[in-house]
């Protein structure tokens, strides 16, 4: 029995192991702690901002940065709708409304249409209270069209970067751009806590803000005194100790993950009809595939060139112990956000109709990436 290739698994070793003992013997074991506040001031250097705050999840820190810029009932976010539900939970939980953007070429959001997007809500008369970015499977989105003329009709930008730690666009580190950002560290992401998220930003007094309203909103009294409405999250010290031991190996694993990507584009090369999904040609960095942190490689499959699809490739592989997914299943599709405004061209559908998420984890080996692409040539039909 051959065992099975997940699609990224949390990869921890005998250093994470160290930092978690030594978490687990200073006592600090109740939410909080040294290593929080280590792992905060690690984090914050690495993306190149004034601050960080260690949370429960990047969900949390996307809806302390939406709470921070004004969303609530009567407000519009703008977002994209190829994403994880997530982004669009957050925006949801303010009472705000989620206004869906497509995508471009490279999957992630299209930054004119996205603008156009924006002028168009402005010329009704609506609130605009932010435009939320993602940095789709790794790669930031093209941050150099769309900062200054965001900024010139006064919206805020909010950057989900849940997927995108240790990427970046020109010279800044994903997490850096707008107002705030949100990281993830969620299971099956570049480095992880488990479960946990971190907010960024270079305002001091919002992230005071949200340590306030992320720890039950608890005033300053000598008893539990409460005058509004908080929240349970803030992430503990054990779980930030296997953050900083993660943190530490995080180059290292981000160099594995785009040796995979690279074993798969030499790989399937020779195949018509596929291709892996990378940085548009329309980005400014023409070397944006090193600025990719190569978190899950992606394929296309072309129906009219290729004699399978999406389904068939991940039954086929699952069948042989091989795990792969479809790429996000836009918003607007989804059940639960019928009606909402969008502004749509088709690309989010097509890259969802025709797309595959390949197994990806710094953990797997030569062997089972080249197992991996046997596999899928051979379902294929091709040798």
């Amino acid at each position: 029995m051959t065992d099975r290739i997940h699609l990224s698994r949390a990869h921890v070793t005998e250093v994470e192991e160290t930092y978690v003992l030594e978490a687990l013997r200073s006592g600090w074991v109740a939410p909080l702690g040294p290593m929080v506040d280590r792992f905060e001031r690690e984090i914050a250097h690495r993306c190149g901002v004034q601050g960080a705050l260690a949370l429960s999840s990047g969900t949390a820190a996307l809806h302390l940065a939406l709470l921070d810029v004004g969303a609530r009932p009567g407000t519009f976010v703008v977002l994209p709708t190829m994403t994880f539900a997530a982004s669009a939970n957050a925006v949801a939980y303010t009472g705000a409304e989620p206004v869906f953007v497509d995508s471009g070429a490279d999957a992630n959001v299209d930054v004119e249409l996205l603008l156009e997007t924006v002028r168009a809500l402005q010329l009704e008369g609506l609130t605009v209270a932010a435009v939320m970015t993602v940095d789709l499977f790794g790669r930031c989105c093209d941050y150099t069209a769309l900062e200054e003329p965001l900024a010139a009709l006064g919206v805020p930008l909010i950057e989900d970067a849940a997927e995108a730690l240790g990427a970046g666009h020109g010279a800044r580190a994903a997490g850096s751009f707008g107002r705030a950002a949100a990281l993830s560290f969620n299971g099956n992401k570049i480095m992880t806590t488990s479960g946990g998220g971190m907010l960024l930003s270079d305002d001091a007094e919002l992230l005071d803000r949200a340590r306030y309203l992320s720890t039950q909103a608890r005033q300053p009294a000598p008893w539990y005194e409460h005058t509004e409405i908080g929240y349970n999250y803030r992430m503990s010290n054990i779980l930030a100790a296997l953050g900083v031991g993660q943190l530490e190996r995080l180059d290292s694993m981000i160099g594995r993950r785009r040796e995979i990507r690279q074993r798969y584009v030499d790989g399937l090369a020779d195949i018509d009809g596929v291709a892996v999904l990378t940085g548009s040609d329309t980005q400014p960095n023409p070397d944006s595939e090193a600025n990719d942190n190569h978190w899950l490689t992606c394929i296309t499959l072309d129906p009219t060139r290729v004699d399978a699809n999406p389904t068939t490739l991940m039954a086929g592989l699952d069948a042989v112990g091989i795990e792969a997914r479809h790429l996000w299943k836009p918003m607007h599709l989804q059940p639960v956000h019928r009606g909402r405004r969008t502004r749509l061209t088709g690309v989010s559908e097509q890259l969802f109709d025709t797309g595959v998420t390949l197994p990806s984890g710094s953990e797997l080996d030569d062997e089972q990436i080249d197992r991996v692409i046997r596999e899928t040539r051979s379902i294929l039909h091709t040798r």
